[in-house]
């Protein structure tokens, strides 16, 4: 549970926001001055600070600038009336998460505590690189293999730097946590880390997110507004799936890059701003470019440096360390024992492409555990827990399928072959077609239609493959 403190001298509003957050189920702590919010930090940090501007003795911006002291990553929302909101922007732009205005609206406010518990966590959480499950505490990237040893080594590099960092690959395969682990190990680590989603903000609305506005910029701007990329001053910004961004926004954070300025919407006044950028994305950047969606100076200017997350199918070797980290976190949060895992549902989590990648994998352990509840897993739970549509029926074929793989490797391992697809092939039809003609006692007809061949196809088949010779025919 997410423990939140509330500095504010109104008592009647402080009593009612304390009953709205516990019925959202927070828990919640109360001051009503910015001496005892101090206190209180100081005792035992919250996860979350919502502080009033005005109030007695110490006011909010030295309240604030104290807190941030005691603890550089609790995220601090600013409450603020709008005689007071200069005072607010100049807070945000110390460290605060955000402001709101007074009177607030509720679903807004909520959305906001939400967006600073979240963004707190990232900052606070750490984030560990090839963890040993039982020794690890918060997320982790998990992972032996070649390309993730690559990896480890790219965040290694690149952190201590300024570089901006253009992260790719697949839906799922963890950019945020590496991204998370580059900040976290970098000289900006005591500062802001905001994730701007270009996905989840709708295009009318991210530009105004990301720089802010100017009072009467459009319609319902009534004061002005500090952009995320201010709010983030000193500190590093994640541009979560930047392969989406309208194509007219791109223009801005490509003159944020090179400028290092931002002007708000509907300002003429540019701003300088110290963010470092890390930027992911799941697209074909060089693809969205020949398109036109994209801008190719843009691109250039992001991929200072690359790292690319390789899918899971690519790197099968860590699937089963992956899926003990995933059993003994999930276990251990469900308040079970990790259960056991029989070889042949190791095979079937080995043999699955989990086009969903690490987050699949993901999701089916901690599905498994909800049902099995500490019961050894078989290979029949992943599939149930894997099954969309036909999933369920193809997981469990390609376990099926293991003495055939086992032939193709076998082929391939051959140094000797030469036109090892098409031999292959040739060969896997005779077989084919043998063994349909034996099912069917010879009788090329129905040989025919089980195979779903004409019978002329399948007599030419029958001659090139010379199976007169091993089969016993008859035309039917």
């Amino acid at each position: 549970m997410n423990n939140i403190l509330i500095i504010d001298d109104d008592d009647q509003l402080r009593r009612s926001f304390e009953k709205l957050l516990k019925e959202e189920e927070y828990s919640v702590k109360s001051a009503s001055s910015g001496e005892a919010g101090l206190s209180m930090v100081q005792a035992e940090v919250p996860d979350l600070v919502i502080l009033d501007m005005r109030l007695p003795g110490m006011n909010g911006f030295e309240t604030f600038e104290a807190i941030h002291k005691v603890e550089p990553k609790l995220p601090v929302i600013i409450m603020t009336a709008y005689g007071t909101t200069e005072t607010a922007i100049e807070a945000t732009k110390m460290g605060a998460f955000d402001y709101i205005l007074k009177p607030f609206d509720i679903p807004d406010m909520l959305s906001v505590i939400a967006q600073a518990l979240e963004a707190g966590r990232f900052m606070r959480s750490p984030v560990n690189m090839n963890a040993v499950p039982e020794e690890t505490s918060g997320e982790a990237i998990i992972g032996r293999s070649t390309c993730m040893q690559d990896v480890y080594k790219a965040i290694g590099r690149v952190s201590s730097t300024e570089a901006t960092v253009l992260i790719r690959g697949e839906s799922g395969t963890g950019k945020e946590l590496v991204a998370r682990a580059i900040y976290q190990h970098s000289l900006r680590s005591d500062k802001p880390f905001h994730v701007i989603n270009c996905v989840a903000i709708p295009d009318t609305l991210l530009e105004s997110e990301l720089f802010g506005y100017e009072k009467g910029a459009f319609t319902g701007a009534a004061h002005r507004r500090v952009g995320k990329i201010e709010q983030a001053n000193s500190g590093t910004v994640l541009l979560d799936e930047i392969g989406d961004m309208p194509f007219s926004i791109q223009g801005k954070i490509l003159r944020l890059l090179q400028e290092r300025k931002v002007e708000r919407l509907g300002g003429r006044e540019t701003f300088p701003v110290d963010v470092r950028i890390i930027a992911s994305t799941n697209r074909d950047l060089e693809e969205a470019i020949s398109e036109g969606l994209f801008r190719e100076d843009l691109y250039y200017r992001l991929k200072v440096v690359t790292i690319w997350l390789p899918p899971l199918r690519e790197r099968k070797d860590d699937i089963l360390l992956l899926t003990d980290y995933y059993i003994s976190h999930y276990a251990a949060a469900l308040g079970i024992d990790p259960p056991g895992l029989l070889e042949e549902a190791k095979e079937t989590l080995s043999y699955y492409e989990w086009p969903g990648n690490v987050r699949e994998l993901s999701n089916t352990i901690h599905k498994v555990l909800i049902f099995n509840r500490g019961a050894p897993i078989h290979p029949e739970d992943i599939a149930q827990a894997i099954s969309i549509g036909d999933s369920g029926k193809r997981i469990m074929s390609q376990t099926e399928d293991q003495p055939i793989r086992g032939w193709v490797r076998e082929v391939l391992s051959d140094p000797v072959e030469e036109h090892i697809f098409d031999s292959s092939m040739n060969r896997f039809a005779s077989i084919l077609i043998s063994e349909a003609l034996n099912l069917t006692r010879g009788n090329r007809s129905q040989a025919a239609k089980l195979l779903g061949l004409s019978r002329p196809t399948l007599h030419s088949k029958i001659e090139k493959y010379q199976l007169e010779m091993e089969t016993t025919v008859r035309e039917g």
